[in-house]
């Protein structure tokens, strides 16, 4: 016996529920193909002496901030598998920027996402930044266990239905 499609609950604006509450994976078979970009940012900060390691290129693993670009593309590409109800895309293009802030003792990510698609990429700009960060902590946690990553955000999405969206 099969189901009827799923649909959200009536004015909620959570999508990935149907009309019993069930998680599902959204319908996107209706929507149009679209360029749709998402950038999305974060932070890591860690102590004055590891920042030294990472601008220097001095870490014992090598090139802190080579590999975490590889990480943030290669986990953008991933995301599906990582995010139970995300879509798979087809990326057409993911840039991963690292700056150093000698000031805060930080290093930023910036992930730009792209695709011509049914849905967005947001995601898959997020899911990046985050695994970008992550690899710098795993490549310097030796020398600093305390480094947090922090203000990971969506910074802006555009295509689609809802158009362009710049966050505050």
């Amino acid at each position: 016996m099969s189901e009827a499609p799923s649909t959200p609950s009536a004015g909620s604006p959570l999508t990935h529920f149907d009309g019993q509450g069930q998680a599902h994976m959204v319908d996107v078979s209706a929507k149009a193909e679209t360029h749709r970009i998402a950038r999305a940012s974060g932070i890591i900060r860690m102590r004055p002496e590891t920042f030294t390691l990472v601008a220097t290129g001095q870490a014992g693993k090598g090139d802190v901030i080579g590999v975490a670009r590889i990480a943030a593309i290669q986990a953008a590409k991933r995301t599906a598998e990582l995010i139970p109800l995300c879509h798979p895309l087809p990326l057409t293009r993911v840039s991963a920027e690292f700056t150093l802030d000698e000031a805060a003792n930080a290093v930023h990510c910036t992930v730009q996402a792209e695709t011509v698609g049914k849905t967005g990429v947001e995601m898959e700009a997020l899911t990046a930044v985050q695994v970008g960060l992550l690899t710098i902590y795993d490549m310097c946690k030796a020398a600093d266990k305390g480094m947090v990553m922090t203000d990971i955000r969506l910074l802006e999405k555009q295509g689609g239905k809802s158009g362009h969206w710049v966050g505050g």
